[in-house]
């Protein structure tokens, strides 16, 4: 029982850290200047876009283009300029994070 309690534990350390991490790259790669986790600044809150590309197979691979190349079009006028500060694994490693959002 001690041990099954005390791995939980650690999983779920581990788990905070992780996001805590990538929130933290959000914020060094300049992410957090156009978007918030909950509320929608220059760009959508992670939430949103998180739910609007729910279920979606290329869901991954379709944002972390938007994160490297940019684009327009998909939430309102303003333009999302291209990242080339953010490497592919780093964008994946956002990407993924702001599609756990909830």
């Amino acid at each position: 029982m001690k041990r099954s309690l005390m791995l939980c534990m650690m999983l779920s350390a581990l788990a905070s850290t992780s996001a805590m991490a990538n929130a933290d790259l959000a914020k060094a790669k300049n992410c957090m200047a156009c978007h918030a986790v909950a509320n929608k600044l220059v760009g959508p809150a992670y939430k949103d876009v998180a739910a609007k590309y729910a279920g979606q197979k290329d869901a991954e691979d379709k944002l972390v283009a938007k994160v490297m190349k940019g684009g327009s079009g998909t939430w309102g006028a303003v333009p999302m300029p291209a990242n080339p500060q953010v490497t592919d694994a780093e964008a994946r490693t956002l990407v993924k994070w702001v599609l756990a959002q909830k």
